[in-house]
């Protein structure tokens, strides 16, 4: 299910900034060569991105999820001179492609790829994070968001992808296990009294927390 009519987001898109040449290219390219490209964080929800690390002017990001690296080149944009972002996925497959557009963007130096487990990677990352974005497996949203969360500063901010998956999650016929757990992950970030978060219906919605 879309959650907004083609028309009103391509309406959206026309009054948005445009995206820069490089991510253009790897939009084009994540379409042309990488099975499920509508796991890209693509036009609009990428310029959100920016503009919230733009406003942060963060020194430390944590990606959870990397995919072909759109968003951590969004995410990127707002980072100190001496910022630096560590994205962390799974699939090795796709490491040499990110890899080749962080450097297209000359990004190399302050984006850091890691591949493996992001529950066994993060414990090993000695950092406080000012930003935080979780766009990996659902079944683990509740496990990252617990994890990090204490190693987010004072006035950090946790932004999670997929939480409305397709309006699924407010519709009760639906009990798979994604679903499911973007549900209670919903509620553990709604019910939880260290943070005041934000529920934004930007394409498959975005869970906002900002530790209190």
């Amino acid at each position: 299910m879309e959650l907004l009519s083609e028309a009103i987001q391509k309406y959206a898109e026309t009054h948005t900034s445009s995206e820069n040449a490089v991510l253009r290219e790897l939009h084009r390219q994540t379409h042309l060569k990488v099975l499920m490209p509508r796991m890209l964080s693509g036009h609009l929800q990428g310029r959100f991105l920016a503009m919230i690390s733009q406003m942060l002017a963060p020194q430390r990001i944590l990606e959870i999820g990397t995919y072909t690296g759109y968003s951590a080149l969004c995410l990127a944009e707002g980072l100190q001179e001496n910022g630096k972002l560590i994205t962390i996925d799974k699939n090795e497959e796709l490491e040499d492609f990110a890899k080749k557009f962080f450097a297209k963007a000359g990004l190399e130096k302050k984006i850091e790829m890691l591949i493996g487990n992001a529950l066994e990677i993060i414990p090993t990352l000695q950092e406080t994070w000012d930003l935080v974005f979780i766009d990996a497996d659902k079944l683990n949203y509740a496990k990252y968001y617990e994890m990090v969360l204490p190693q987010v500063r004072k006035g950090g901010w946790i932004i999670a992808d997929n939480v409305l998956w397709s309006g699924k999650v407010a519709d009760t016929k639906f009990i798979d296990k994604d679903t499911e757990a973007l549900r209670a992950f919903n509620e553990l970030v709604q019910n939880d009294a260290r943070v005041e978060n934000l529920l934004l219906p930007l394409r498959d919605g975005l869970m906002i927390a900002r530790k209190l």
